[in-house]
This record gives structure tokens, C-alpha cells and sequence, in this order.
């Protein structure tokens, strides 16, 4: 539902792409509502013990909230574990190491972020995604397709230009 003054969707009304061969499923939520003040996405895991949030730090200032959507996650937040069923909320300054893993089937996590007093520029990695969730889905000419529109809107980024140099290699 949409007009010009908001946007409704469900989850099940987003694109979805595979972002591994494991089973994680990536949601573009800012993308599907143009949303330029802050990344929002979602990750669902098929089974339990898949990934749902990748391990790593945000170094530059980032801020990042976690919100779970549905099922039931294992985070762990610089080496302690927590419960997250559904309807937590995980907020992690800059530096901490998170990550967090599904501990049921089908769960979903939401994380939100920004960096405190800059403004939001959507990141590559976004363009990336779409491009080889494409591939991975079998659609190798809608990868060309978005790689090439992601070099074009950033012909001086290394990232376009070395992924689609990847999805060649790979195809």
C-alpha cells in the first residue's frame, strides 16, 4: 500500500536474495522504500545454527540496532552469548564484535543503522547483494545487468568493478 506520503509492505512483499549457498536470505528494506537516512535490511535463516547476522565490527562510527522479527537468535556480543527470541531489541555502539546465529527455523532479524552526525550514503555492498543474489538465483544476465548499473553510478568505486570482474571469473 503506498501513496505519496508513506509505504506499507509486509516482509513477504520484498525481494528477496540469496546471499550465500547456506541459506541466508537477504531483504532489502531501504532499498524497497528509498529510504536515505539510515540502512535498514532484514536476514532470514531457513534452519537453525545458520547464520542471521554476519561477525564483524563496525569501526567507522556506525551504530547498529538489531530487532528480531521472528523465530528465535543467538547473538553473541564480544564473546558473551544472549537469548533473542522474538521482539528483541540488540543495540550495539561502534566497535563491538556481534553476530548472531538462528536458533530456529525461519528466523528473521532486522538491523538498523547509521553513523551519529553524518549523513546516510547507501552503501555498494547493496548493489552487490542484488547482483549476486541474481547469479545465485540463476539469472545471470540480470547480475551483468545490475553490476552494470552499479559501475556506471559509481565508475570510480573499486567495488563494482571487482565484483563484476568476480561474476565473470565465475561464470
Amino acid at each position: 500500500m503506498s501513496d505519496e506520503r508513506y509505504h506499507i509492505a509486509r516482509i513477504d512483499d520484498l525481494e528477496s536474495y540469496p546471499v550465500d549457498d547456506e541459506g541466508l536470505t537477504w531483504r532489502p528494506i531501504r532499498r524497497r522504500f528509498d529510504i536515505r537516512s539510515f540502512g535498514v535490511n532484514a536476514y532470514t535463516a531457513e534452519q537453525a545454527g545458520q547464520r542471521v547476522v554476519e561477525e564483524h565490527r563496525e569501526q567507522d562510527g556506525h551504530e547498529e540496532m538489531y530487532v528480531v522479527l521472528s523465530g528465535r537468535a543467538t547473538f553473541t556480543l564480544d564473546g558473551d552469548e544472549h537469548d533473542a527470541p522474538a521482539g528483541t531489541f540488540v543495540h550495539c555502539l561502534p566497535g563491538t564484535l556481534r553476530g548472531a546465529l538462528a536458533a530456529e527455523p525461519g528466523t528473521t532479524v532486522m538491523g538498523i543503522g547509521a553513523k551519529p552526525g553524518v549523513v546516510f550514503e547507501p552503501s555498494a555492498w547493496e548493489d552487490v547483494f542484488v547482483a549476486f543474489g541474481h547469479y545465485r538465483k540463476g539469472d545471470v544476465g540480470r547480475a551483468r545487468t545490475e553490476f552494470e548499473k552499479t559501475v556506471a553510478r559509481n565508475p570510480d568505486h573499486w567495488q563494482g568493478h571487482y565484483n563484476f570482474a568476480c561474476l565473470e571469473a565465475l561464470t
